[in-house]
């Protein structure tokens, strides 16, 4: 069956329904007599039944009426929860940002962001998920995430990728080290240290080995993980030293691990905000979004 009536039929309907009265009714919904009798003429015609019985004294629903009426009330108040649940997702006044993140990015980027968007739009929820660059980048890409903090996407032609961190890397080693005292350090210094590294499928080994490519003597790697943070927990233990990114070791630590510049070759990576391209993001996740390029991005150089 073709539906050829609109919200306005229906509401008429129910109004007529719940006073039996099309005086009333039209009194409720500021229109004639005449126009009201033509909705629901109309809406009778399209569903091919009576639903009134009317005299010259009442107005009674038929019995197809009745059961009409219990399902065009759960219908208009369904409908109400689904614009009034609009409204509240378009005001930040509920739903939920999914965020895909480098580890990295989770203990020294998020924190501050979060505690403040929390408190601004306490009824939105935030689910961040912790994941390796590849994973990171898949989740934006299959739409999981709303959006990334990753260092890898800025090649891929369905990612936007805008910079808001250059880090360089750094030696990982305990304080007590007799290298942790130094400012920087080359890495041809550092090839008889025993290095403990991230697997070969890291985005973060990918980089430090396409940098060192060109270098005459490479670090021997004795111990392989598979992430940073189980690298500095064997850093941590004395086991060794490690290549890693700034971020990982900054100043102030607990575990009593420092990290040294390296140079010759220095190596960095930019973190940036990753998008799908030509894909809008949700009104909260936008504000978030935005949120951390205002607090991540470096303001630009004033005019001379």
């Amino acid at each position: 069956m073709r539906i050829n009536y609109d919200i306005l039929d229906l509401q008429a309907f129910v109004a007529v329904a719940e006073r039996a009265s099309f005086r009333q009714a039209a009194a409720d919904l500021f229109l004639s007599q005449s126009a009201l009798s033509r909705r629901i003429d109309k809406l009778e015609d399209s569903l091919g039944v009576k639903l009134f019985e009317r005299t010259t004294r009442r107005v009674q629903l038929t019995n197809v009426g009745e059961t009409f009426l219990v399902n065009v009330r759960t219908a208009l108040d369904g409908l109400e929860d689904a614009v009034l649940g609009i409204a509240d997702l378009a005001a930040h006044r509920t739903g939920t940002v999914t965020l895909a993140c480098v580890p990295s990015a989770v203990w020294h980027f998020l924190p501050e962001v979060l505690a403040r968007f929390s408190a601004r739009y306490p009824r939105i929820r935030v689910r961040v998920h912790d994941e390796s660059a590849q994973d990171v980048l898949n989740l934006v890409l299959s739409g999981e995430a709303d959006f990334g903090i990753n260092f890898a996407g800025a090649e891929n032609p369905e990612i936007v990728f805008e910079p808001i961190h250059v880090e360089s890397y750094v030696l990982a080693m305990r304080s007590d080290h007799p290298l942790a005292t130094r400012k920087v350090l080359n890495w041809k210094e550092t090839v008889d240290e025993r290095y403990i590294s991230v697997a070969k499928s890291s985005g973060n080994r990918t980089v430090i080995d396409a940098a060192l490519a060109g270098i005459e003597k490479h670090p021997v790697i004795l111990c392989e993980v598979n992430h940073v943070s189980g690298v500095l927990a064997l850093v941590e233990a004395g086991l060794g030293v490690a290549a890693v990114p700034g971020l990982s070791v900054l100043p102030g630590r607990q575990d009593g691990i420092v990290g040294v510049p390296l140079a010759n070759p220095e190596i960095k990576r930019t973190l940036g905000l990753i998008t799908r391209r030509g894909h809008s993001i949700a009104p909260a996740a936008r504000t978030l979004f935005d949120m951390l390029v205002e607090s991540l991005v470096p303001p630009a150089p004033a005019s001379p």
